[in-house]
């Protein structure tokens, strides 16, 4: 018998009908939204325990078996996928909320709840977990791509607001990481080291989370601009003048178009900006009005409000659903999504490079972003099964990444590296990416932890 067969019947004794080589469920576990071909794992098992995740890794790391942790599947650079076969280790049944401290603005969970299903249990509080990706992901998929969304202008990313996790490492150790308390300076902050790991460094079985306050007052807006630049004008302004924005997103004239077709919103033929403003109702007044003075001053064309929470909720779910929006409109076609952060002060420098060579080369490419932190995307779409028209969409997102380099940013505000943009780290990282590696070696030294994604060597 081989160590991998040897290890499929101690995870079937282990866990019984949560163990599965089916092919249904190695199939749905080898997918993602990237443009990877699919690539189906060995076998897929399902833990309910901190102890059933260490046993499981036990079990795999004396085979040699690679495991990759598997949340919500909504990761857009190949992560959870299985280049190298193995052990996807699915958290959905490890979805629970399991302490909510009001007073200290901290909710405990496990990985595999969703940031909807953690607001719902959160109503009654007063309290809300801000970080928006846009999909439904689960809460250790976010903390393992370090992800943020529409409202890190004013919330910040994952990164700001993971306090501590439980992880279990590739030989079945349970580390515990970070505390309730505010801050900390005791050593090396291994709660930001896991944060963003991509699962290459241990499996999150149990994280803490920062909550916040609900505003007393919400009001959402879209603002149409005269011109592209304006629209990205303003936003360097606003950001600049120290509006504390909960939102601000620029979607194109394309997407604009698509958000008519698919919803009836009847917006004009224009480029727009998206808002969200939260605080007391004086504040919120004081807001919206400063940003409309600064909108006027660069070809705003006035403003739709969105007052009830029903409006708003449409109006974001608009803004979330543009991938598909876009996918819609352009049938028979392969997406490939693209994600850079610039520095704000060269935000309007990359957007409009970066428009100028999307329209010249005739590939669809809507974009949208959060440009208020300076991260923005394009969707590009080429035909399927057009080999020069995959070819230019690959130059292009190429030619994003080197733009953001170039311009002092980074290659993924949010998206993260997987396998799509490994061969952009060492320019963005230089030596520091070895450093990177050789903590994954440390840590993992027989690579089994979510192989061929994020590190050299892996």
């Amino acid at each position: 018998m081989t160590a991998q067969t040897d290890a499929f019947e101690a995870l079937e004794a282990l866990l019984g009908a949560r163990f599965t080589r089916a092919t249904a469920d190695r199939n749905l576990h080898g997918q993602s939204e990237s443009h990877f071909a699919p690539m189906p794992p060995d076998a897929v098992v399902y833990p309910q325990t901190t102890q059933e995740v260490s046993q499981i890794a036990r079990i795999c790391s004396q085979a040699g078996l690679p495991m990759i942790g598997w949340g919500a599947g909504t990761s857009l650079e190949g992560h959870a996928i299985a280049p190298r076969g193995g052990v996807t280790v699915d958290f959905n049944q490890m979805n629970k909320v399991l302490e909510i401290v009001p007073e200290d603005m901290v909710a405990t969970l496990q990985p595999g709840i969703t940031r909807e299903a953690l607001n719902t249990e959160l109503r009654a509080t007063g309290l809300f977990f801000p970080v928006d990706p846009g999909a439904n992901a689960s809460l250790g998929g976010m903390a393992s791509t370090r992800a943020s969304g529409t409202t890190a202008v004013r919330y910040g990313t994952m990164r700001a607001n993971v306090l501590g996790l439980e992880v279990v490492l590739a030989d079945g150790r349970i580390i515990r990481t970070g505390t309730r308390a505010p801050k900390s300076a005791t050593g090396y902050d291994l709660t930001a080291l896991f944060v963003g790991s991509e699962g290459t460094l241990g499996l999150i079985t149990e994280l803490t989370v920062k909550l916040h306050g609900q505003p007393e007052a919400i009001r959402a807006a879209v603002c149409a601009f005269e011109t592209f630049e304006g629209a990205v004008n303003a936003v360097i302004a606003t950001i600049q003048s120290g509006i504390p924005m909960a939102r601000i997103e620029f979607v194109d004239r394309a997407s604009a178009a698509y958000f008519n077709k698919a919803t009836q919103a009847g917006w004009p033929d224009a480029p727009h900006l998206m808002l969200e403003f939260h605080g007391t109702d004086a504040g919120v007044a004081e807001q919206a009005q400063r940003f409309s003075e600064i909108a006027t001053d660069f070809g705003g064309l006035g403003f739709r409000w969105a007052e009830k929470t029903e409006d708003r909720t449409a109006l974001w779910a608009m803004r979330h659903n543009a991938y598909r929006s876009a996918l819609q409109a352009y049938p028979g076609r392969d997406p490939i999504t693209t994600d850079i952060c610039v520095p704000i002060s060269r935000l309007a420098e990359a957007v409009e490079e970066t428009a100028a060579e999307i329209a010249a080369s005739g590939v669809p490419g809507p974009i949208v972003g959060h440009v208020g932190d300076g991260n923005f995307h394009a969707l590009l779409l080429p035909r399927t099964g057009d080999a020069v028209e995959w070819e230019k969409a690959q130059v292009l997102a190429a030619n994003m990444a080197e733009r953001a380099l170039r311009l002092g940013g980074t290659v993924s505000g949010e998206h993260g590296i997987g396998m799509g943009k490994m061969k952009y780290m060492a320019r963005e990282h230089g030596d520091g990416w070895a450093v990177m590696s050789a903590i994954k070696a440390a840590l993992d030294p027989d690579g089994v932890m979510n192989p061929g994604k994020l590190v050299p060597g892996n």
